[in-house]
C-alpha cells in the first residue's frame, strides 16, 4: 500500500502548472518566468499581441502575477502597471494646523483590490488580455 499523497500546497502548484499548460495550448500564452521569480512566488506570461498596438516594432505584452495579490502589466513606461480591480474608498489622516491644533482631513481615494488566491490571478489575467487585448492579435 504505497499511496503518494499530495500536501494541498503541492496539489494547488499542480492545478496552477495545469493551468500554465492550458494557457499555452489554447491561447499560445508562454510562460517566461524566471527562477529568481519563481522563488519569489511571482510567474510572468508572454501573450500573442503586441504590447502597443500599431507600433510595428512593439514587443510582445507581458503580464504577470505577484504573491502579494497583484497583476501587472511587464512592459509599461517606467514601471510595472498593475491592473487588478480598482474600487473607491474613504481616506482619513490626521494633521496639525497653523494654531496647533488637531485636524482630521477625509477625502476619497482609489484603491486596488488584491487577488490572494494564485489560480484566481492566473485566471483574472486571462479574462483582462481576452477583454483588453486579444483582439490586436
Amino acid at each position: 500500500m504505497n499511496q503518494s499523497k499530495y500536501t494541498w500546497q503541492q496539489e494547488r502548484q499542480m492545478l496552477e502548472d495545469s493551468y500554465a499548460r492550458r494557457l499555452l495550448v489554447e491561447y499560445n500564452i508562454k510562460e517566461i518566468t524566471t527562477q529568481r521569480q519563481a522563488i519569489n512566488g511571482t510567474r510572468e506570461f508572454e501573450f500573442p499581441c503586441p504590447s502597443r498596438p500599431g507600433w510595428k516594432k512593439s514587443e510582445r505584452l507581458r503580464l504577470a502575477t505577484f504573491k502579494s495579490g497583484y497583476v501587472r502589466k511587464q512592459n509599461g513606461c517606467h514601471s510595472a502597471y498593475q491592473i487588478n480591480p480598482q474600487y473607491t474608498q474613504a481616506q482619513k489622516w490626521v494633521s496639525l494646523n497653523s494654531d496647533g491644533k488637531i485636524e482630521i482631513h477625509k477625502s476619497e481615494g482609489t484603491a486596488r483590490a488584491l487577488i490572494h488566491n494564485p489560480l484566481t490571478r492566473m485566471v483574472y489575467m486571462l479574462n483582462y488580455y481576452i477583454k483588453n487585448w486579444k483582439k490586436y492579435e
